[in-house]
């Protein structure tokens, strides 16, 4: 694993070692995800998680790079981190609310925006619910009724959540 590092530090195969590198992030993009997952296990060591193939390979890009130029400093990451604690939308660690869940983790002030028979609509995520119009409305679904004027699944009007199937199709603007 920390082969890549080490002869990055060389010097004299430092060149040979960098295509290796190239060639190692080419090789991702042909590789099964069972062979992602055994890299993965490789590089990180530790079992991978269950996501995308796509995700994987960027991933493993990225440590891949990471091993043979070294990462980021500790006076980068210590950056970063206070960083993120003076802002709630970079933190990744934080537990979303119970009462928030059901939003989907929009988070307050969200701009929402959606073109509807050649019409331009916005709605803004409130803490509470959803501002469209200067009114406020308890869920998506009464937003995307109170525009179209018939039921819709407000989450899949605004482009949130996807359908598939027939419904899928909609309308025009849909």
């Amino acid at each position: 694993m920390n082969e890549l590092h080490n002869a990055a530090t060389g010097g004299k195969n430092q060149d040979r070692t960098r295509n290796s590198v190239l060639r190692q992030m080419a090789l991702l993009q042909s590789m099964s995800l069972e062979q992602l997952r055994e890299k993965w296990l490789d590089l990180y060591g530790e079992e991978p998680p269950q996501y995308k193939k796509q995700f994987l390979i960027k991933r493993l890009a990225y440590r891949i790079q990471e091993l043979f130029y070294g990462g980021l400093s500790e006076q980068a990451k210590v950056h970063l981190q206070q960083a993120a604690k003076e802002d709630p939308v970079a933190t990744v660690n934080r537990r979303i609310p119970e009462e928030r869940k059901s939003n989907e983790a929009l988070l307050p002030g969200t701009r929402l925006v959606r073109v509807w028979n050649d019409r331009r609509y916005e709605v803004i995520v409130l803490a509470d619910g959803y501002e469209f119009e200067g009114r406020t409305f308890r869920s998506l679904s009464a937003v995307a009724r109170e525009i179209t004027g018939t039921r819709w699944n407000g989450k899949v009007f605004f482009g949130l959540k996807k359908v598939y199937g027939r419904k899928a199709e909609g309308g025009s603007d849909a």
